[in-house]
């Protein structure tokens, strides 16, 4: 079997259709459904059960797991909670890299651009004890993962035990389908097609630093089609090892990614610029881009979609269709 956690969420649930569609039906969900019609993003998969995180412990007892795809977290950059995020992000993490040490099973897990903070530091997925000391990442969410990077490369550096197979993913500002539930976490596009459909304003925040334009603050803007590749390729080569990060590599405006759905549609743009909230402006990454060197070096070849063809396909298979979900 595989354990995926998070998988009824945004990236968790690609996955999941992924597994699916080649031809694993044995495929075991860690998460909550709750009440913000999450179960949609699995309606159209076979699944052997879904454990509730708190019951995971005692369901892992004496199982023998092909691996563990761990990608359930709190995943909010306006988390406030710390007991919260801490227990969730971090010390469940623990326990299952703990777990899958001691039973020899991979572990893939999710890790974030947001551990890099305001990127001063760069955007080097360098996995290195001393290289993550040096990133001080600008919120709750990023400090979380951050803090479990930095545990597994520790062991890693003291030559500890490990997985057979561990890979951290640093994803970047991954959008499509099945992202419904995030609420304000959602990509712009998902949040606001509605009203380019309809022709109304779309709003995007002015920029509030000196050189860069309203609407120009950039970030490595990568579709999930491209991010469930990777981790495919991942389960497919248990030889890779390593902290990754995973983007496009090309950095994009927020005002490309609605230009883009606008010609999509082939209407006229209609987008106006508001100030952005006070208390997200000291904490307000302007520029995003991951270097993919180390996921190239280490065989990966998928390549990744232009954002004009990933907004292309997730406006026309998805969001512009009566049945949005994978």
């Amino acid at each position: 079997m595989l354990l995926v956690t998070g998988g009824a969420g945004f990236i968790g649930s690609n996955v999941v259709a992924a597994l699916n569609e080649a031809g694993r039906s044995d495929v075991v969900v860690c998460d909550f459904l709750g009440n913000e019609g999450k179960w949609r993003n699995l309606a159209k998969r076979q699944l052997v059960d879904i454990v509730p995180p708190a019951e995971l412990p005692d369901w892992l007892k004496g199982r023998k797991l092909d691996a563990v795809i761990h990608l359930g977290a709190i995943s909010a950059t306006t988390a406030t909670d710390g007991d919260l995020v801490f227990e969730t992000n971090f010390r469940l993490s623990m326990r299952l890299l703990d777990w899958c040490t001691a039973n020899a099973v991979p572990l893939i897990y999710a890790s974030s651009a947001a551990t890099y903070g305001d990127g001063e530091a760069g955007f080097d997925d360098d996995s290195s004890v001393a290289a993550l000391k040096k990133l001080r990442p600008m919120n709750l969410y990023g400090w979380s993962k951050h803090l479990f990077d930095l545990a597994v490369a520790e062991r890693a550096a003291n030559g500890e035990r490990l997985p057979p197979q561990w890979a951290g993913l640093k994803f970047f500002n991954v959008f499509g389908p099945n992202e419904y539930h995030k609420g304000s976490m959602m990509s712009v596009l998902a949040r606001r097609f509605d009203d380019v459909k309809a022709g109304r304003v779309v709003q995007l925040f002015k920029s509030h630093r000196e050189g860069i334009a309203d609407g120009d603050q950039r970030r490595d803007f990568i579709y999930v089609d491209d991010v469930v590749r990777v981790i495919m390729w991942l389960l497919a080569t248990p030889s890779v090892s390593g902290l990754f990060n995973v983007g496009t590599g090309k950095a994009r405006s927020f005002r490309d990614l609605m230009l883009a759905a606008y010609a999509t549609l082939g209407a006229s743009p209609n987008i106006e610029y508001i100030d952005m909230p006070e208390q997200i402006r000291g904490s307000y990454q302007y520029f995003t881009q991951s270097e993919v060197d180390r996921l190239h070096r280490a065989g990966y070849n998928g390549g990744f979609m232009t954002l004009e063809d990933a907004v292309k396909a997730y406006v026309g298979d998805y969001l512009d269709r009566p049945d949005r979900f994978r």
